[in-house]
């Protein structure tokens, strides 16, 4: 049996590597969406806690003067202190502002990566906004 002359084993060389250089390339970067993914999705469930929370707090800001004269009414400056300082005191400085009675707290920051870090991707956004306001207020204390 004759091979063809334009046949040459040496033209097969190194096929081989590629492909498994390209396959280990594909298992890298599924590896780094698993594992700092994850980390992103968790971070971000932890900061969206936060946030809600904050929210919260701020909303139950109630003006004082407000409530002696029978009314429930927003302190907004006491809310976006009472949101922000729940921010701080939870880990992650955030911004909070009053519209219409609505509290509404932002939290914002990076996260390092572990796997993804090794491909120049050094840190992932986590972002949120959560919004709360006070629809019940404050009801007599029982005796």
């Amino acid at each position: 049996m004759t091979l063809p002359r334009s046949w040459s084993p040496r033209l097969e060389e190194g096929s081989i590597t590629a492909f498994v250089v390209v396959l280990l390339v594909a298992l890298f970067v599924l590896m780094g969406l698993v594992v700092d993914g994850g980390s992103a999705f968790t971070a971000r469930q932890a900061a969206a806690d936060e946030a809600e929370q904050a929210a919260r707090a701020g909303a139950g800001a109630l003006s004082v003067d407000a409530l002696r004269s029978g009314a429930l009414q927003l302190d907004p400056h006491a809310a976006v202190v009472a949101a922000e300082a729940f921010t701080v005191a939870a880990g992650h400085p955030g911004t909070a502002s009053v519209s219409g009675g609505v509290v509404t707290v932002s939290i914002r920051y990076r996260i390092n990566t572990v796997v993804l870090g090794i491909a120049g991707i050094t840190s992932l956004p986590v972002s949120v906004t959560a919004a709360a306001v006070d629809v019940e207020g404050v009801t007599e204390g029982s005796p």
